[in-house]
């Protein structure tokens, strides 16, 4: 895929989560940052090829207090976790970013592919409330 029609896709993207009430950004090129407004959760969003990939950060936090019952409450499939899954990263200094996220694949931005992205981003609302939960025993 060329970096114009890239582009473009994402342009889109960002109209249609504009249209429907979000708060779309683009902090840094090819990503954007879409804010629900009623609870300020942000969910970043990026296109790579015909996949929107789309994460937040529920919450960073100390590498030891991710222990093995913690993960075993991330990763248990009858958490309440419908759709989403987490992700740990690296983030520097002892800390580790525990993210939420989801993606969708891309035909060719449709309404099916609309009804795509925005479930994703819902998915994703409803489930940081779960994954909050979920975290809420991290020290």
């Amino acid at each position: 895929m060329t970096a114009q029609i890239a582009s473009i896709h994402a342009d889109r993207i960002k109209a249609l989560l504009a249209e429907k009430g979000y708060e779309v950004t683009e902090p840094t090129p090819g990503v954007l940052r879409v804010q629900e407004l009623q609870s300020g959760v942000a969910v970043q969003a990026v296109l790579e090829g015909d996949v929107l990939y789309l994460s937040l950060t529920c919450t960073v936090t100390p590498e030891a207090a991710i222990t093995p019952p913690m993960m075993r409450s991330m990763l248990d499939a009858h958490n309440g976790i419908s759709t989403s899954y987490f992700q740990l990263y690296d983030a520097s200094q002892g800390q580790t970013a525990i993210t939420l996220n989801n993606f969708c694949k891309l035909e060719d931005l449709g309404p099916e592919d609309q009804d795509d992205i925005l479930s994703c981003v819902h998915f994703l609302l409803v489930d940081v409330m779960v994954a909050r939960r979920i975290l809420s025993g991290l020290v």
